[in-house]
């Protein structure tokens, strides 16, 4: 299959762009650099240049916090650049697959959110990703909205990709207690959203890694176990005592009623893919 990926030098690409060449697949991979999706005339140019029979967009305005004060940035990639490339692939007949997030939701529920749970985004960030979801749907039916959070692997830069790294320098770290979600490891998100694109069936997914979620706290204090680092590292702080720009959900855990039934096997467990990506 000839896959065209956005945002090619970000984390989840990288990892989508890797796991795709190793199973044969034709890629083109775009840089924002080289592909502004918030551009339509290029966008267009590209895909009929291109031709691919399947589009993963991985580019993403992902500065929670930023986004608050740069809120045109933000809407011009995780909406307005996803309704530009739905309707590239719908002219071109591509499938599409786009990434949302469970920032979505405002936290409230204790329990997994699924697609039966109403968005009601408390950030800048999060409204412009469920905007995205609403712009992709209206311009090309076929577009296929995967939903995840947490996520971290090679290359990432986000607090749970580095964290190990500042625990192997004996660097102290704030790890909140409070605020829960499903870890996600970007290299097993990147092998569903390559099965999602060659299914094309059109749907919201949520893919995380299984298991019951974590804590910040709970994820920091598994790396300690995983590596033999000091579990003194990890100083215990609640969400209100960091005073970010952003609001988050206290809690963000995501669960998908549709994968099984598709055929989709669940992703491994969330402290089984920690074990994998710190080897």
């Amino acid at each position: 299959m000839k896959i065209l990926i956005t945002g090619a030098n970000g984390m989840v690409a990288r990892a989508t762009i890797n796991h795709c060449q190793s199973i044969g697949d034709t890629v083109a991979a775009f840089t924002r650099e080289n592909l502004d999706i918030a551009n339509r005339e290029q966008v267009f140019d590209v895909f009929e240049r291109e031709q691919p029979e399947a589009v993963i967009n991985c580019a993403a305005y992902t500065n929670v916090d930023g986004a608050e004060t740069n809120q045109e940035l933000c809407y011009s990639a995780n909406a307005f650049g996803v309704e530009n490339l739905a309707l590239a692939a719908k002219k071109i007949n591509a499938a599409f697959v786009t990434i949302s997030t469970d920032y979505i939701f405002d936290g409230e529920k204790k329990d997994f959110y699924t697609q039966r749970d109403e968005p009601n985004p408390q950030s800048v960030y999060g409204k412009s990703k469920l905007a995205g979801e609403h712009l992709a749907r209206s311009a090309y039916a076929r577009s296929i909205i995967v939903r995840s959070g947490w996520i971290y692997g090679a290359h990432g830069t986000n607090f749970l990709s580095v964290m190990h790294e500042l625990l192997a320098e004996g660097k102290r770290i704030k790890a909140i207690s409070d605020a829960y979600g499903t870890p996600t490891f970007a290299a097993d998100l990147a092998r569903r959203l390559r099965e999602l694109a060659e299914l094309d069936l059109p749907a919201i997914y949520h893919v995380t890694n299984s298991g019951a979620g974590a804590s910040y706290e709970e994820f920091a204090r598994k790396v300690c176990d995983i590596k033999g680092f000091d579990k003194n590292l990890p100083e215990t702080v609640s969400n209100d005592t960091l005073k970010r720009p952003a609001p988050r959900p206290k809690s963000s855990k995501l669960a998908c009623l549709f994968s099984a039934r598709f055929g989709l096997a669940p992703l491994p467990d969330w402290e089984t893919a920690l074990e994998e990506f710190l080897k």
